[in-house]
């Protein structure tokens, strides 16, 4: 049953993610073509013209066709870092986590169990979650006065079990943005040396240089340069900043497991003496 649900989840993911693509890069060319490229922003009314002064919409424009590619690139990194942000937030649950994980911790340290999954059946979250199902846990083993070793193992398992459940969606899609890193550079570079390719094919014709088209294909390059490195920058502040909380909520969850193991292991000691 849980394999069937992930599966599901992992084929319904997919699916988003590839029409996120499809859109992005469709909603990147739209803007090159009809904004970017609006006949307002150049010279004699149409965009085979020169930038008017100071247009900088018409100057990406004259990017080449290479910019669509990185507008959608750009909307990628944006659209699945905002899906990222509201999956790990919700992951997080309601209430502040460093908060919660206290409050937790010290109920299961003064032995108060049912408070302490009250407390994740308040704050909800895959973090909550997974604690609450190793609590459930701990109180059948309790039950059953398995020793400590047997404890730790049945506890830490149930943990991992729940895990396994609640946390693989928060890594999803990070794949795809670190891949956006490398495309946003690499695209950034094939736009430069397009460019550059026009620049040095106007160098080349006989007689006076087409200062035009020098500085058209200087122009483009230089945009596409910058455009494909802000793409990766975003990328990169964003995947390290997704990745740093999905190990903050894995460690909240480990640590809780291991309090409540060591919580089992004084209630043994205690019972015995």
């Amino acid at each position: 049953m849980a394999n069937a649900k992930k599966q599901s989840s992992s084929n319904g993911g997919s699916v988003f993610s590839g029409i996120v693509i499809v859109l992005c890069i469709f909603v990147g060319w739209l803007i090159w073509q009809f904004v970017m490229g609006n006949g307002s922003n150049f010279e004699g009314g149409t965009n085979e013209g020169h930038p008017l002064p100071g247009n900088y919409l018409a100057m990406v424009y004259k990017g080449g066709p290479i910019v669509p590619v990185l507008m959608g690139l750009l909307l990628m990194v944006l659209v699945f870092s905002i899906e990222r942000f509201m999956v790990i937030s919700k992951a997080a649950g309601k209430g502040n986590l460093d908060t919660f994980m206290n409050n937790v911790q010290t109920s299961i340290k003064n032995g108060d169990i049912d408070a302490a999954i009250a407390a994740c059946d308040k704050q909800q979250g895959s973090v909550a979650n997974a604690i609450k199902a190793a609590l459930v846990k701990y109180q059948e083993v309790k039950k059953e006065g398995l020793s400590s070793e047997e404890a730790s193992e049945t506890i830490h398992k149930e943990i991992e079990e729940a895990t396994s459940l609640e946390m693989p969606m928060l890594e999803k899609n990070l794949t795809i943005l670190s891949t956006l890193v490398s495309l946003g550079t690499l695209a950034g570079l094939l736009g430069t040396v397009t460019g550059m390719i026009k620049a040095f094919g106007a160098l080349a014709t006989s007689g006076t240089p087409d200062q035009a088209m020098l500085a058209n294909g200087i122009s483009e390059a230089l945009i596409n340069t910058a455009t494909g490195i802000a793409t990766s920058a975003v990328a990169i502040v964003t995947y390290n900043l997704f990745t740093s909380k999905i190990d903050t909520l894995t460690y909240s969850i480990d640590e809780a497991g291991s309090t409540i193991v060591n919580t089992y292991r004084k209630y043994r000691g205690t019972s015995r003496n």
